[in-house]
């Protein structure tokens, strides 16, 4: 999906509004969207998915946010380090492992 977002922006709205979507594989769609963006990664956006499904119990979800930050964490380990490190204790610890898995 995150090829068919890139060719086409007036769909990010689309992601926007399925990141609120009842089915978590929805809200994952959107979480990884932007997987392979790497600088032109929408950094507010991503931020803003993760931190909206941070408190989910889904392991799929946990799972996703913490890839997502990791991929992004390649293009800025800094900001990775600090949105983990500011939303701790909203994250989960299979988040924050994810997230910070190649970080050191």
């Amino acid at each position: 999906i995150g090829a068919i977002v890139a060719r086409e922006p007036q769909l990010v709205s689309r992601m926007d509004a399925l990141i609120r979507s009842p089915d978590f594989w929805l809200r994952r769609v959107a979480l990884l969207h932007q997987l392979d963006r790497k600088e032109k990664t929408d950094e507010a956006r991503l931020f803003d998915y993760c931190l909206h499904c941070a408190d989910e119990q889904e392991f799929f979800i946990r799972k996703a946010i913490g890839w997502a930050l990791r991929q992004y964490g390649r293009i800025d380990p800094g900001a990775v380090r600090r949105f983990v490190s500011i939303h701790e204790r909203e994250l989960s610890g299979l988040t924050r492992r994810e997230a910070l898995k190649h970080l050191g």
